[in-house]
């Protein structure tokens, strides 16, 4: 008898689920029965569509100020991507006057300092405050970020640079999303500067700071060296050192 009723709930069961499932794909004038509603229904824009939640009454709203379409050609090649041409990277900071609101691309103190901010920001976290690729994330096993201050990074030109900063190369990802394009090259700067400044010349520091260096240094790096210390190289850790220096 148990059977008998087992077998009734189970053909009640199956003609219940053949019922509901068997109109999947019927048309109906009807709206569906969702219990979690679709996305497609959801509160929307509409291309060229009135809406009453902006103030002129257009849903579609103009590209902020400085949007560039991703296919559109860059107006200076060498200033957007790094490179002369196709197959040749370009030396040298773009330079060019204040554009849109914006700051002029100048190797002066300002942009040298926005420079050192977004280098803080961004890089130091791996490459260390004075570029010797000893910063924090050395401490947790990352230990192959770049030292800017071996040869290979000192010979490496800005365009490279500049492209590695955009695109990333290695384990280091790219910085093309978040940091705009003078930026990265104000970054530059900043890099070019602490190479210098682990790297640099008596007569690279102004005549004030010449003196107190000078005050600092000892006497056996002339000894050793067999001169009157005209090229001794000095270091500061920072790029505090070099305000008249040509980078």
């Amino acid at each position: 008898m148990k059977m008998h009723y087992f077998f009734l709930a189970l053909a009640l069961v199956v003609v219940t689920v053949v019922s509901i499932a068997g109109f999947r794909g019927q048309h109906s004038a009807k709206p569906p029965i969702e219990i979690f509603p679709d996305m497609i229904y959801q509160d929307k824009v509409k291309d060229q569509a009135p809406s009453t939640f902006f103030a002129d009454g257009v849903a579609a709203r103009a590209p902020i100020p400085g949007t560039v379409a991703e296919e559109m050609p860059a107006q200076n090649d060498y200033w957007a991507t790094g490179k002369w041409d196709p197959m040749h990277w370009g030396d040298g900071i773009p330079v060019h006057e204040a554009c849109d609101g914006g700051r002029a691309l100048q190797i002066d103190e300002a942009n040298m300092a926005r420079g050192r901010e977004r280098y803080t920001i961004s890089c130091e976290v791996c490459h260390g405050a004075a570029g010797d690729g000893k910063g924090i994330t050395s401490k947790y096993g990352l230990n192959n970020a770049a030292n800017y201050h071996q040869d290979k990074y000192r010979q490496m030109s800005d365009g490279e640079i500049f492209n590695t900063i955009t695109n990333g190369q290695g384990q280091m990802l790219g910085y093309g999303y978040n940091v705009a394009i003078d930026d990265r090259w104000r970054i530059i700067m900043y890099i070019r500067a602490l190479q210098r400044s682990q790297n640099a010349a008596l007569e690279d520091a102004s005549p004030e700071e010449q003196k107190q260096l000078e005050k600092t240094k000892k006497p056996a790096a002339s000894a050793a060296n067999g001169t009157n210390g005209a090229n001794t190289t000095y270091t500061t850790g920072h790029a505090v050192c070099l305000n008249n220096a040509k980078l």
